[in-house]
């Protein structure tokens, strides 16, 4: 379906799989050039998702990077090493301090 017309240049990993990629290219790029579609589940039924706009407006592409929850992965540059993994559930939402 997606054909990288560069060599990769390093790997990352994703839900235990070591990956090709490119440095600096997007993590939703790196993904969709190694055959990944499903990169979430809804919370609710469970439906596979994966990237729709690919410049950050539809939230479709969150994963697990690093072990923080909530990462767009269209957003997120490549670099050698990085961990990744699908966001499974319900998103979270950041705390939120009480001003009173």
């Amino acid at each position: 379906m997606f054909k990288r017309t560069d060599p990769p240049d390093c790997t990352i990993t994703w839900d235990g799989r070591e990956l090709p990629a490119r440095n600096g290219e997007s993590l939703a790029t790196a993904l969709l050039a190694a055959g990944v579609l499903h990169f979430r589940e809804t919370p609710v039924s469970g439906a596979a998702r994966g990237p729709l706009c690919l410049m950050g407006a539809c939230f479709d592409c969150l994963v697990e990077l690093d072990g923080q929850p909530n990462v767009q992965a269209c957003m997120t540059p490549v670099r050698p090493g990085l961990v990744a993994a699908p966001q499974r559930g319900i998103r979270g939402l950041p705390e939120v301090e009480d001003a009173a």
